[in-house]
């Protein structure tokens, strides 16, 4: 039975010039499983907030969009709140309440469902994801990938039959992302829900779909199952999209032999396969570089905790990064990695241990002179960076209270806007950016400063794998000049490719440390989809493209 129906819907923006959805024609069939992807700013969220009434964007509309035959606009507002359910990208931004009982009940009560009915489907819904062990609990104490949780489960205690989800990952470590959304397909085949989702990061999520759509520029340019999009992709030169494929599929398309592989499994089985009866190359383990002699930042031995009494969030924490290295920081969710970003920047202050920035005690810095032209931050929040009505505005703030000519300015913020293929939104509001666009336009910011040492949180968290890859040949190219970059990420993949060296933290501290291949190769859990599906076969191997060195040779 058809569910959902769009009718050559087009969409532009109160104050856009061109259309941001273009004709789009795609239909969703009770209890599919639909997946949408397509680089960075191509319209993706636009066409699901359009979908969803209460979160359609203010702008020209034109088309239609059906809900079980009848226009979605037209339905009643209580109807489509709770039949079209919705998780968007930051976890944060959907809840309302500061108990999560509340939080899980507030969708019910203001449907008018009577108080025993929300008592009974609160604690069901609870039980079935496991939330019953922080029921009680304040929003404000859970991690990204609980809040996320929870966000899923209060849409669901209101049995959508359509349910939505905007990148719902991307700001979740990769074992909380990849619970996540084994939950979403557990929702799929256990309640029959429609499932319409969009991710940057296909790894787990591709081989749960039933259809793959491509969008670029707007418009649906192919609409094929999984494994055969993989081969279109192969063949239509989508060199970009073809890498965001999960590591099995895209190793596969350099070889295109047997069956399409979707998953680590089904990868191990046909690279094994691949394999039989064949003498494998050999890897030699890579020599361990030496590292940049002139420290950029320290700590040494930091305590931190929020609250005089409370729990510490940093314990002893120590670490080094040198001028000329990229460091990564990964973990889980609400380990302390932010934390320790804003005690290095200042943000907070550590309750005891020596910090150093660029040769000198953090604390000896006065006024903005720790960030001229020394240390920048890329927050968490991006969005929190902005506030006129244009990006270029906002890019030309920087200059503000310096004596430089007005052609200067204007020439900086274009040179930068180039760098980081954003030129062409400059007039655009910086709200109504998406994620990847505006973690570039608040890096363009950034690097205005022209700043030495780079602090950066999550900084790849929205973007496309077009985007990765210029993100991280342009962090290759500030390592090159000398600067020192130190990222929080959640992307094993972007990691094991673009820095120089990884660093796990837990419990409040660096718990292990080398360069990517041996830091990843070592690892269970955080590892690449490269070295899960080929360390059967040979150790050593952590990128997509090792794994598609194996293959050409076998």
């Amino acid at each position: 039975m058809e569910l959902l129906k769009v009718n050559d819907y087009s969409f532009r923006y109160s104050l856009g010039n061109e259309d941001a959805v273009r004709h789009v024609n795609f239909s969703a069939e009770a209890g599919e499983f639909l997946l949408i992807c397509g680089p960075s700013g191509c319209g993706k969220s636009t066409l699901l907030r359009s979908i969803k009434p209460q979160l359609c964007p203010y702008g020209e509309k034109s088309g239609e969009i059906l809900f079980e035959g009848a226009e979605v606009c037209s339905l009643p507002a209580a109807e489509t709140a709770a039949e079209i359910g919705f998780v968007m990208q930051n976890p944060d931004a959907q809840i309302v309440t500061d108990k999560v009982w509340h939080e899980l009940a507030f969708g019910l009560e203001n449907l008018g469902v009577p108080t025993p009915a929300i008592r009974s489907r609160t604690a069901e819904m609870a039980s079935y994801f496991g939330i019953h062990s922080w029921f009680r609990k304040g929003t404000n104490e859970l991690s990204g990938g609980q809040k996320q949780l929870l966000n899923l489960a209060s849409v669901m205690l209101m049995r959508p039959k359509l349910l939505i989800l905007d990148e719902p990952s991307s700001q979740l470590d990769p074992i909380a992302a990849r619970e996540f959304l084994e939950n979403v397909r557990k929702i799929n085949l256990e309640f029959g829900t429609a499932v319409l989702i969009t991710e940057h990061n296909l790894e787990e999520v591709y081989g749960f779909a039933d259809r793959v759509l491509l969008m670029e520029e707007g418009e649906i340019r192919a609409e094929l199952p999984p494994a055969e999009m993989a081969r279109w992709l192969a063949g239509h030169d989508r060199e970009g999209m073809r890498e965001a494929l999960p590591t099995p599929a895209r190793i596969y398309t350099s070889v295109l032999k047997g069956e399409c592989p979707l998953s680590v499994v089904e990868g191990r089985r046909w690279i094994s396969a691949l394999a039989e009866g064949k003498k494998l190359p050999v890897f030699p383990e890579k020599a361990e570089p030496e590292r940049p002699e002139q420290q950029a930042v320290g700590m040494d031995e930091i305590w931190f905790q929020y609250e005089k009494g409370g729990e510490p969030i940093l314990r002893n924490m120590s670490i080094d990064v040198r001028y000329g290295e990229i460091m990564a920081m990964l973990g889980g969710n609400g380990s302390g990695k932010t934390t320790a970003l804003s005690v290095l920047c200042g943000k907070n202050k550590a309750g005891s241990g020596k910090i150093t920035i660029a040769g000198k005690r953090l604390e000896k810095y006065k006024g903005t002179e720790l960030f001229e032209e020394n240390l920048g931050v890329l927050p968490q929040n991006p969005q929190s960076l902005f506030v006129f009505e244009t990006l270029r505005r906002d890019l030309e703030e920087i200059f503000t209270g310096t004596k430089l000519p007005k052609e200067e300015i204007t020439g900086a913020v274009k040179a930068v806007s180039e760098k980081l293929g954003i030129a062409h939104l400059l007039e655009r509001h910086p709200y109504d950016l998406s994620g990847g666009e505006m973690q570039k336009a608040a890096l363009a910011k950034i690097l205005l400063r022209k700043p030495r040492i780079l602090l950066l949180d999550e900084p790849t968290k929205g973007m496309d794998a077009l985007s990765k890859k210029n993100f991280g040949t342009l962090l290759q190219a500030l390592r090159a000049e000398g600067a020192a970059i130190l990222m929080v990420s959640h992307d094993v993949e972007f990691c094991a490719v673009y820095a120089d060296r990884c660093a796990m933290f837990f419990d409040g501290y660096i718990v292990s440390e080398g360069t990517p291949h041996r830091f990843f190769a070592e690892n269970s859990f955080y590892t690449t989809a490269a070295s899960r599906m080929t360390r059967h076969l040979t150790p050593g191997i952590v990128t997509c493209r090792e794994g598609e060195e194996l293959c050409a040779a076998l």
